[in-house]
């Protein structure tokens, strides 16, 4: 290598420092920072919880009472029994027996029709008589009795969107190690966006919104043809500075259990991809400089050790992010009940941010998705 292109190379591992320290000290920082406050619930809008599943009888059974019996006064839980094959309805039948407050809507297959989960969604919003909407899913299980009150408290004045979290189960594997760090780093992206006044998304395990910011804005009519983004689709086509809030207190969160397999969550990850493609140009932009800036950040530091680069610039510029990753991962770490990870920190720091890159490249060419 010559040394002009020595120095490029030395000049673009530093763009990438300083593009990345960005995104840790002045947008991440955001949420490690965000203290919620304490307030008490003394309003309790009528609330709608709708849930979609298809062939989720074990979940139903083992998760939905949890739900239903959230200590709220005014409530009803929609769930959308959409073409099961199992005895998910003969579940849902036995329940509503127990829970008048538990309605279903079925949906039947049909050999010419085939829908995905935003046509499930839609539906199970027009049986809503509510106006403030609560979303999760049928695996999915609220950390606590007072999740529906926590979640709703948040819509005051003018917020129509409310952005939960939704974490993974702690469990032994470094499959599990790796899918809970992406599940906080995204988590961190979008909490700290949305605390920013620039929310971008948010997960469907656990948010909410107005059902008439659904039907102003045309619900999913503009990416209906997409099959995932039920929800951070819909965040990136509707939220703003204005209509948007976060609740982080434990209260209101949502656990799910990870998957187990590599392949199972690579084909949810490319799923999700799919989505991203129809975000915002800014968006867009903003995150994939995040990523891409990442990735050469770690693949410019080996070329320049190789080239035997001045090793205590090196380690300065990398202290320099690590340290800030420590500080403020390891405060919003704790915030989120993952604090278990910042031991593995640069590690898994490294998989994701080429995982990510990998999953880019592959979603391009991966044309047929499903949700179920």
């Amino acid at each position: 290598m010559t040394e002009y292109s020595y120095i490029v190379v030395f000049i673009l591992f530093q763009l990438c420092f300083l593009i990345q320290l960005y995104f840790i000290v002045v947008v991440q920082s955001k949420l490690a920072a965000y203290k919620p406050a304490e307030q008490a619930v003394t309003v309790f809008n009528p609330v709608s919880v709708i849930i979609c599943a298809r062939n989720e009888e074990h979940n139903l059974q083992r998760y939905l009472p949890s739900v239903l019996e959230q200590n709220y006064p005014d409530f009803e839980v929609i769930v959308v029994n959409d073409c099961s094959s199992d005895s998910s309805d003969e579940t849902l039948r036995k329940l509503s027996q127990c829970y008048p407050h538990l309605k279903t809507v079925t949906i039947t297959e049909h050999a010419r029709f085939k829908h995905g989960k935003k046509f499930a969604v839609t539906l199970g919003i027009k049986a809503a008589k509510n106006e403030i909407l609560l979303f999760t899913d049928a695996d999915c299980e609220p950390v606590s009795p007072n999740w529906i009150a926590k979640m709703q408290r948040n819509f005051r004045d003018n917020t129509e969107i409310v952005l939960g979290y939704s974490p993974y189960r702690r469990a032994k594997g470094l499959l599990n190690a790796i899918i809970r760090y992406e599940t906080f780093i995204t988590a961190l992206n979008y909490l700290s966006f949305a605390l920013s006044g620039n929310p971008y998304m948010g997960v469907g395990r656990n948010m909410a919104y107005r059902k008439s910011l659904f039907f102003r804005n045309k619900g999913f009519a503009a990416h209906m043809h997409i099959p995932s983004g039920d929800d951070d689709l819909f965040v990136n086509q509707n939220a703003n500075a204005g209509n948007t809030a976060v609740e982080t207190e434990e209260e209101a969160f949502v656990y799910s259990d990870a998957k187990t397999l590599y392949s199972a969550y690579f084909k949810q990850k490319i799923r999700h991809q799919g989505a991203g493609k129809a975000y915002r140009t800014e968006h867009k932009r903003i995150l994939t400089l995040q990523v891409l800036s990442a990735v050469f950040f770690y693949i410019f530091l080996v070329i320049l050790i190789i080239l035997r680069a001045q090793w205590w610039v090196l380690l300065g510029i990398f202290l320099i992010r690590f340290i800030s990753q420590l500080v403020i991962y390891g405060k919003a770490l704790k915030q989120l009940h993952y604090k278990d990870l910042v031991y593995g920190l640069l590690f898994l720091d490294i998989i994701y941010y080429f995982y990510v890159l990998t999953l880019g490249i592959v979603s391009v060419f991966k044309k047929k998705v499903q949700w179920k």
